[in-house]
């Protein structure tokens, strides 16, 4: 069969294919285009999911007339400019599109119309494409003194075998709104607007740039909540900066899809992401929950390959170690920051679970026969008490006012020393103890309950990770040194990482082009598949380039024993005991959360309870 040179148009729809996917890539580029052109104020409309109709318009710096047919050219762009040599640099990407393949691509399948007045420019004009073919620029009628109005109709109608991939409407408008949320988050001072069949769907004023805009941008998108349990990053490591926020480890979700990367402004995906952010978290949250995270990274752009694939949704780091130690580095500092912090929508679990005014006493009850029709008598409330053995007398495991707080002293002077009152502590001075299980304590705005398990759980696994740290993880010594077949890579990036392994306990050495041969393991595991260790492990360094098996395996086994080593539901506490608790919790890191993810307190204000109350 010949070879035969395939004409322009048909170019087009094969580089549509890649360029756009369905309709949320074509707004992808039209948004980005409008961004580029410094765009303040975003407006976007589609109808039928963006297969009928989509609209971006902007007041960017617009086109002119003599710009608009090469907007519609292939590979033609105002954003690559050559060097005194004639080259074009595609190692210093300073703009989010520069392919200049978006618009041919949209207009060889679709009905394109682009109408723009460019700055400065009196008259406004516009250019027709229809399946590739366009039309010549005509003067057009435009609204605002500069900008432009992309308009896409009847998307993929030139290409119906793409049609038949399509998703429902639904899903299609979802995706749109999604990639419009990603770009909104990556640009707080641009005001978006999104509407979906007529429909009102975003609006999102522009907010002064900085972390404080940023933040109120996250909030607008990802609920109020996330601004109230974010913690702030901002940190630094050879020339690569990591700002943004990420949620406290209580505040989690079920799946990975309120985690964010964005690189110089531009939203990607990326697998880095995830496993970074499974790396920082490990300690905290169970395997299948997630953490919510919004992480922004500013790097050189010759540092940065964003020429990965013509979609731009991906980028490739030059020293992609850097970048993931960065962000695990910086996730776990804020995290360490956060102290016993627990997120606020545990206490607002709590209070729903609340029923104000839902208990009838039952109609035997002494003193309650005429509850409902006012004829309560408070010597029916005198009689109840004396009806109910051990009511009146003070509960042996409540602590009295005064209990915790010594003998007061005497000052020099022979006036009494002051007195430091426990409830003025983060998490106040215990008061009781319910059901064996849960500490009750008073701060001075409110009730904190305790899960007395859950709480020393985590303080014997901090611990133990301290103590782990500090001494080395002790091995012991296989008997008979086992031999583990792998893959010729696989094994060479698992020996190349021996010194990494040895100080986890695991040691081994090459064995042969594709075996490594494992000598010791570390202690702590016991009896342990020392096949499938060593193949997961080859798995996370081929994924993320990390040891995570072993450190995730001893830290299973740090968080089983701190759990059988720790205060058990059950046991009944003295006050001193309930104190110290709360006094070790308040000085150790994470203690807002056990080892599975799970709250170990839920602090309820003052405030909240007396609105159950109709107090307030």
């Amino acid at each position: 069969m010949p070879i035969r040179r395939l004409p322009p148009e048909t170019v087009n729809r094969i580089a549509a294919g890649e360029v756009v996917e369905r309709p949320a890539s074509a707004v992808k580029e039209l948004v980005e285009n409008a961004l580029d052109a410094g765009a303040s104020r975003l407006e976007v409309q589609a109808d039928g999911g963006g297969l009928t109709r989509i609209l971006v318009a902007d007041d960017g710096m617009g086109l002119s007339a003599e710009e608009l047919p090469l907007a519609v050219e292939r590979h033609a762009t105002s954003k690559l400019a050559p060097d005194d040599a004639g080259d074009y640099d595609l190692l210093h990407i300073e703009t989010l599109g520069f392919r200049g393949e978006a618009l041919p691509s949209i207009g060889s399948v679709a009905r394109l119309s682009i109408a723009s007045r460019a700055r400065g420019q009196a008259e406004a004009h516009a250019i027709f494409v229809e399946a590739g073919a366009v039309g010549a620029v005509s003067p057009a009628a435009f609204p605002d003194p500069h900008g432009a109005r992309v308009e896409v109709r009847d998307l993929f109608y030139a290409t119906p075998a793409r049609l038949k991939f399509m998703k429902s409407e639904r899903a299609e408008a979802m995706a749109i709104a999604e990639e419009i949320k990603r770009q909104a988050m990556a640009h707080e001072a641009v005001a978006f607007a999104l509407d979906l069949d007529g429909r009102r769907t975003l609006r999102l004023p522009a907010e002064s740039a900085g972390p404080d805009g940023r933040l109120a941008r996250l909030s607008a998108i990802m609920g109020r909540e996330f601004s109230e349990n974010a913690l702030a990053l901002d940190h630094e490591r050879e020339g690569v900066r990591l700002s943004g926020f990420a949620g406290l480890p209580t505040y989690n979700r079920g799946n990975a899809a309120h985690q964010y990367l964005f690189v110089n402004g531009r939203p990607v995906r990326d697998r880095l992401l995830q496993g970074a952010l499974r790396a920082a978290y490990a300690d905290f949250l169970a395997r299948d929950r997630h953490p919510l995270a919004a992480l922004y990274v500013e790097i050189d752009t010759a540092y940065v390959d964003v020429n990965v694939h013509p979609a731009k949704a991906e980028v490739r780091f030059r020293d992609p170690g850097l970048v993931r130690g960065l962000i695990i580095g910086g996730l776990r500092h804020a995290l360490a920051g956060a102290g016993h912090r627990a997120s606020t929508t545990v206490a607002g679990a709590a209070l729903g679970g609340f029923r104000p005014g839902g208990y009838t006493p039952p109609p035997s009850a002494a003193g309650y026969s005429a509850w409902r029709q006012g004829g309560w008598q408070p010597s029916a409330l005198a009689a109840a008490v004396q009806s109910i053995p051990g009511l009146t007398e003070v509960s042996a495991r409540a602590e009295p006012m005064w209990e915790s707080m010594g003998e007061p002293g005497v000052a020099e002077e022979g006036a009494p020393a002051p007195v430091f009152d426990p409830v003025d502590y983060p998490l106040g001075a215990a008061r009781a103890q319910v059901h064996e299980t849960y500490i009750v304590a008073q701060t001075r705005d409110g009730v904190v309950i305790v899960d007395q398990h859950a709480a020393h759980e985590r303080l014997v696994y901090e611990r133990m990770k301290h103590e782990m740290a500090d001494g080395g993880v002790v091995r012991q010594a296989l008997l008979l040194p086992e031999v583990v077949e792998l893959d010729p890579a696989e094994a060479e990036r698992v020996t190349a990482k021996a010194d990494e392994l040895a100080a986890l306990g695991l040691m081994l050495e090459p064995f042969g082009p594709g075996a490594v041969l494992v000598r010791e393991t570390p202690a702590l595991l016991g009896e342990t598949n020392v096949q499938g260790l060593v193949r997961d492990i080859a798995d996370d360094l081929a994924e993320n380039g990390e040891t995570l098996a072993l450190k995730e395996r001893l830290a299973d086994v740090c968080s089983t024993m701190a759990c059988h080593g720790s205060v058990r539901a059950g046991r009944r506490l003295t006050a001193p005991e309930m104190n110290a608790l709360l006094r070790q919790m308040e000085a150790t890191p994470h203690s807002g959360q056990c080892n599975h993810g799970r709250p170990t307190y839920v602090e309820l204000k003052l405030a909240d309870i007396e609105r159950l109350f109709g107090r307030r």
